[in-house]
């Protein structure tokens, strides 16, 4: 086992968490809270402990196809790339923006990248069933908020 790329591949997945958490983390008390949410919305401190897992789940997988790949630019990690940019760049969507609607355009996107990903890591499953909740999810919010898709 080489610990310094497990690290590093869990470094890495986690930061990118924290960078979307700058987003998130200042809309929480006041915009968020304001939103009309469906009954299946989960309470706030528990995005937390999901994320910080299912971003740990990403490193080792991440790591498990390094261990095999030794060169991080290979045509085999594009799609882990794209998904883990699409995935910081929501937060700055729906959050940082205050935008549901191209947030919810998004995270379409960013399943959809997620699949293409899991043809080759392992240990992505349970991120793409968050992130098919959290895509619901992000549909209610902004149906029963009214919002306009695109001018929001």
């Amino acid at each position: 086992m080489n610990w310094w790329k497990l690290i590093t591949a869990i470094l890495i997945c986690e930061g990118m968490g924290l960078i979307g958490a700058t987003a998130t983390t200042p809309k929480i008390g006041n915009w968020y809270s304001t939103l009309n949410k469906p009954f299946f919305n989960p309470p706030s401190w528990i995005f937390g402990p999901v994320w910080t897992l299912l971003f740990l789940l990403m490193g080792i997988s991440l790591y498990l196809v390094w261990q095999k790949n030794n060169d991080l630019t290979k045509p085999i990690f594009r799609w882990f790339w794209i998904q883990l940019v699409l995935n910081m760049l929501w937060s700055f969507i729906f959050f940082g923006m205050e935008k549901p609607g191209w947030a919810l355009i998004e995270i379409i996107i960013l399943w959809w990248a997620i699949r293409k990903t899991m043809k080759n890591f392992p240990l992505l499953f349970p991120y793409l069933a968050w992130v098919s909740f959290a895509t619901i999810l992000n549909g209610a919010i902004w149906w029963l908020n009214k919002l306009s898709l695109f001018n929001i």
